[in-house]
């Protein structure tokens, strides 16, 4: 089991798999952290998917690495 903090504060989140782990994640990203994905609104929808692929690729490699 694994346990790493979210990304952008202190709060924690564990899971056996990288999955289980942003599974785990989500809702707390979610309720503390929306203004995150409203600020990336205005972004196309193609500049959207690369900014959820390079997070999605930034925080497995954090996890990995644990």
């Amino acid at each position: 089991m694994k346990i790493l903090k979210c990304d952008l504060c202190d709060h924690e989140a564990q899971g056996e798999t990288f999955e289980e782990w942003m599974n785990a994640l989500k809702p707390h990203y979610a309720e503390a952290h929306a203004e995150v994905m409203k600020g990336k609104a205005n972004l196309t929808e193609e500049e959207q998917k690369s900014e959820m692929q390079k997070w999605m690729d930034e925080n497995k490699a954090r996890f990995e690495a644990a």
